[in-house]
């Protein structure tokens, strides 16, 4: 088996779990490619000559793993999200083990399928995204989250939401696929593809990221609090309840999105602050990306979409 590993440094705890799963997945003839960065150097760049190898490790956080599977979106090369991030949220969303003995089992199995990932995109710059993007609330929790991720892990972002309790609000206008734009008020809007966040809560009910469209969430609160009917609501639909989520949050389906806001608001992406600020269009690529997944995984994921290799 030939592998080609991708370290994040900078991501997550720094505990190094990826040499222990290094040295559990190897085995006579094997060839282990490792290149690391700590942020300089340019992940896409260190995927050069990626389809040579039977599949790449994305070792680091969510936007690690965002950042390799758009830069091999549709070449079929398949990924394993090796979870040493903070949260962890895609690792989450496809039941990967954490423990790295058994994700070089799972590599071993070689249990894939084609996901769809999502492009946004500013007037700047461009993003690629496998789980969600969006603007505002979000991306201000993610923002004030970034700075005690390293020491506090998923609970540096509930500590951003609560000191963040009354966020900005802005207009949206919003333009879904072809139809006529909508305007909304609230504050933040995020694209899903993969449904489940930090907590094992879920945004939407469905999680049905190989269907070739997005989730588009208009978050209507007017501040923190008014959230919680919906996050208690996104709680109890793992007990098979499925209740509404409450006029908060209002959900709409799309392949193409335009949303611009008065005033502007801030970008994110698969938890990392961008920078940029609305308006930004976004797309989604569908069963661009092909990742490795557990048995669990493929049960749950295996009859939604016609990408099961």
């Amino acid at each position: 088996m030939k592998l080609l590993v991708i370290n994040n440094l900078a991501s997550g705890l720094g505990e190094g779990a990826i040499y222990d799963f290094v040295r559990s997945v190897s085995r006579d003839g094997d060839e282990i490619v490792m290149r690391s960065t700590d942020g300089t150097t340019d992940i896409a760049a260190m995927l050069d000559g990626a389809a040579g190898f039977d599949a790449v490790i994305a070792s680091g956080g969510d936007g690690t793993v965002a950042t390799v599977a758009s830069t091999l979106a549709g070449t079929g090369v398949p990924i394993l999200p090796f979870p040493a991030g903070t949260a962890n949220i895609l690792a989450l969303n496809l039941h990967s083990p954490l423990e790295p003995h058994a994700l070089a089992k799972v590599v071993r199995q070689m249990r894939v399928l084609d996901f769809d990932l999502g492009v946004i995109e500013t007037s700047e710059r461009r993003f690629g995204f496998s789980i969600m993007a969006g603007a505002g609330y979000d991306a201000t929790i993610m923002k004030g989250a970034k700075p005690a991720k390293r020491m506090f892990g998923p609970i540096a972002y509930l500590s951003a939401a609560i000191a963040n309790a009354l966020p900005q609000t802005s207009t949206f206008t919003i333009s879904l696929d072809d139809a006529e734009p909508i305007v909304r008020e609230g504050v933040g809007i995020l694209l899903v593809n993969f449904s489940k966040i930090q907590f094992d809560i879920t945004v939407t009910h469905e999680n049905e990221p190989r269907d070739g469209e997005l989730d588009v969430v208009v978050l209507k609160a007017q501040n923190a609090f008014e959230l919680i009917p919906a996050v208690i609501a996104g709680i109890l639909d793992r007990e098979g309840d499925f209740p509404d989520r409450t006029d908060a949050l209002e959900i709409h389906k799309a392949r193409r999105v335009r949303v611009d806001a008065d005033p502007p608001m801030e970008v994110q992406f698969d938890g990392e602050p961008t920078g940029q600020t609305t308006p930004f269009t976004a797309t989604v690529l569908p069963q661009a990306a092909r990742l490795i997944v557990c048995d669990e995984g493929y049960e749950t994921f295996a009859d939604k979409g016609d990408g099961a290799v």
